[in-house]
């Protein structure tokens, strides 16, 4: 075909194109694979994304909104959507304001930490001092109407194996789970990971923590069972969490590498949320990470993570 053929054929596709796209209606043409023409209404961004229909986000306020004062920070959460929040100690916060706060917006107090790593829960010199800090912690609670409250097991101890300083946890959880049943306050052990962020830590993988929790055996002690933690540590995200499901108290997600939220690194958040919610969970999930974006922007990940 010559070059004046080239051009005659090219208009004639071209105003046979045009005619298709007037004669046939947009639906049709989407039916056929083309792109739809109008915008659909379900694709469009929430204006309250962290409102999932399926899972119920706990915004870290540690983490989100770092550079705004914490009541700040619970009043952008629930403008996002989120049904509840999380933060790290309690101690140094203005409790009575952040129930007052959190009543008026009818936003939740998922969870927060009563007790991180130092001095470790994996020494018995600090147990004593352990379960005045949990009864203490549990008062704080109740104020919240918190359901449950992290502990952390501890760095390494210079002379203790790890199998020693595991027992000296479940001990201490031991003489600590009767102030939380009878609180009603439940108790979640986190596991961390020693790859990236904890490096000497005593405790990190679901399995030690499986261990540990069915040692001490009480309904009010059990996992914060932070997936982007474990997915370092270990992998196999949904294996283990059916392996290890009755010992799951509450859930936690990141992505990776960078601890940024769902979307943004290699974890399939929507296959594994997918198997929590099988398994039959029905609590909150924290998100602990950093927003890689403006946080409007970075819950959008929670939505698209919710779709499955």
């Amino acid at each position: 075909m010559g070059a004046a053929g080239r051009v005659g054929y090219t208009a004639a596709m071209t105003l046979s194109r045009r005619s298709l796209l007037a004669a046939v209606p947009t639906t049709a043409l989407v039916g056929l694979g083309a792109p739809s023409l109008v915008q659909d209404p379900a694709l469009a961004a929430p204006s309250k994304p962290a409102a999932t229909p399926k899972t119920r986000f706990a915004a870290n306020c540690e983490m989100w909104w770092g550079n705004l004062p914490f009541l700040d920070r619970i009043r952008k959460a629930h403008a996002l959507g989120f049904p509840a929040i999380e933060f790290w100690p309690w101690r140094g916060k203005d409790i009575g304001a952040i129930a007052a706060l959190t009543k008026e917006l009818g936003i939740t107090v998922a969870q927060f930490t009563a007790w991180g790593f130092s001095p470790g829960l994996n020494q018995a010199k600090h147990h004593e001092q352990f379960t005045a800090e949990i009864d203490a912690s549990c008062k704080v609670a109740k104020q919240l109407n918190c359901p449950m409250m992290t502990v952390v097991g501890g760095n390494d101890v210079k002379g203790m194996t790890q199998a020693e300083m595991h027992e000296q946890i479940i001990a201490g959880l031991k003489l600590a789970a009767p102030i939380a049943e009878r609180e009603q306050i439940m108790l979640i052990l986190e596991p961390m990971n020693i790859r990236v962020d904890h490096k000497g830590h005593c405790l990190y993988g679901s399995e030690a923590a499986v261990r540990i929790c069915r040692a001490v055996n009480s309904p009010m002690v059990k996992i914060n069972w932070d997936l982007y933690h474990c997915h370092i540590s270990e992998g196999d995200l949904c294996g283990h969490l059916r392996d290890g499901y009755d010992q799951l108290g509450y859930a936690q997600v990141a992505d990776h590498p960078g601890r940024t939220e769902p979307g943004t690194g290699e974890i399939h958040y929507p296959r594994v949320l997918r198997e929590l919610h099988t398994l039959g969970y029905r609590g909150f999930v924290g998100v602990e990470c950093n927003p890689s974006k403006p946080e409007a922007e970075a819950a959008l990940g929670l939505w698209n993570a919710d779709k499955w």
